[in-house]
């Protein structure tokens, strides 16, 4: 590169997802809806961490994210606002159910 070149913008990245166990599930029938998906990743995180609470989620059948409106403040960012919730409120866990189609970030509930 020569000093006439600007520098390039760096390219969006994942997000750190250390200390995050990711699981990535096919079910076999497809759930139908966001309802039957919250089942299988709730199961998941049941059988993984014991007591869990659920932080943040994201539907795409519906385009629809908890904390509701979290990715507006995201609008410039390449890590929508549901992640980055969910990452920076202590999840555990991120059950990714048909790559992206519904997203669920958990954290252990310590008793």
């Amino acid at each position: 590169m020569s000093e006439t070149t600007p520098p390039s913008c760096p390219l969006p990245t994942e997000p750190d997802y250390s200390g995050i166990t990711v699981v990535k599930l096919q079910p076999n029938p497809s759930p139908g809806d966001y309802r039957e998906a919250m089942a299988i990743a709730g199961a998941e995180a049941e059988r993984r961490l014991g007591q869990y609470m659920l932080l943040s989620w994201y539907d795409r059948d519906r385009d629809f994210e908890s904390p509701q409106h979290s990715s507006e403040c995201h609008s410039d960012s390449a890590v929508p606002g549901y992640v980055d919730y969910g990452l920076y409120h202590g999840a555990k866990l991120k059950v990714d159910i048909e790559n992206g189609r519904f997203v669920f970030f958990y954290l252990p509930v310590e008793m």
